[in-house]
């Protein structure tokens, strides 16, 4: 059984050979990941990776445009930008070069390869900032709707396009979660966010890839609605924000796969090393068998010393094997 197919079936819930192993490791970390192992590419064959994501979307935003209308206007606002044409034509081919070189580098290594995608809220935080954003849902709900509908169009032609390179899954990165709820209403994101992420997710799945999201933080308020989007993996299910692995195997468990279970904010790079080893043996007692990928919660921070991360990998190589 080679990589992409452990990890399909894994998230289908199927049985396999063992757990799938991964980690976002990159980052924070590449330099002194080089100097040990030579490179990070080196890391991810050491401990046999099973999962890649592939950074090198086109930039979906038109900067000169955006550019322009700062400095007409000071500070953007949605019912500014929504009369003007700021969205790139997401399906002109020489933009996925750094995408087609990702898919074929880590397919040799018969990984099973993700895209990192734009989301709605996360993306426009970086026009906005995320004060103004979250101000700006209760402004200009109509305006701010109409431009994440616009990205998700754009999102569909980006899709379309990793779908034809050989991509297995899109995975949409838009983080939601404050520690302990939704930066803003449920209702806001059912009326705002939920349409347009159900608009991407249908598309991805009838062009084959499978779809996944990236949220940090607490989204319990809205778990019951990622199914019905149709997510078929969520990155991470936090437990360091009220979202345990009890309540995630009771009620979630027949519905979508979870990544992560190394967590970047109370263990890796945090815990001695008896304790991270106790920590991450918990982790594989809890969901060994069920349908997740170990990984860690995000990426590896600074703080984690290079024998630490050996140390975690050492261990998590062993685990999935036993």
């Amino acid at each position: 059984m080679n990589s992409t197919e452990r990890v399909l079936r894994t998230i289908k819930g199927e049985k396999t050979d063992r757990q799938p192993l991964y980690g976002w490791v990159s980052e924070n970390l590449s330099a002194e990941i080089s100097e040990v192992f030579g490179s990070v590419e080196a890391f991810e064959d050491r401990y046999e990776f099973d999962v890649s994501m592939i950074f090198g979307s086109p930039a979906s935003f038109k900067n000169d445009v955006l550019d322009s209308l700062r400095a007409q206007y000071g500070e953007l606002t949605p019912d500014i930008l929504v009369n003007h044409d700021i969205f790139t034509d997401p399906r002109v081919p020489e933009r996925y070069d750094a995408i087609s070189r990702g898919l074929e580098f880590h397919k040799k290594r018969e990984r099973f390869c993700y895209i990192h995608t734009p989301g709605f809220f996360e993306h426009f935080n970086s026009v906005f900032g995320i004060q103004n954003h979250l101000l700006y849902m209760a402004m200009y709900p109509d305006e701010l709707s109409e431009l994440y509908r616009r990205q998700a169009e754009w999102t569909v032609g980006m899709t379309d396009m990793c779908a034809g390179l050989g991509a297995d899954m899109s995975l949409f990165s838009d983080d939601w979660g404050a520690q302990n709820t939704l930066m803003f209403s449920p209702e806001m994101w059912r009326e705002m966010i939920f349409p347009n992420m159900k608009r991407v997710a249908d598309n991805a799945h009838a062009r084959g890839l499978l779809t996944g999201l990236h949220s940090d933080g607490c989204i319990m308020s809205v778990a019951d609605s990622l199914a019905e989007i149709g997510f078929d993996l969520v990155h991470p299910w936090q437990e360091t924000a009220g979202m345990s692995y009890d309540t995630y195997l009771e009620k979630y468990s027949d519905k979508f796969a979870i990544l992560g279970g190394v967590c970047i904010q109370s263990a890796l790079g945090i815990l001695p090393r008896d304790r991270l080893e106790k920590e991450i043996r918990r982790v594989f007692a809890a969901l060994r068998g069920k349908r997740w990928i170990c990984c860690t919660t995000h990426y590896v921070q600074k703080h984690c010393t290079i024998d630490d991360l050996i140390f975690a990998f050492d261990l998590m190589y062993r685990l999935v094997r036993e």
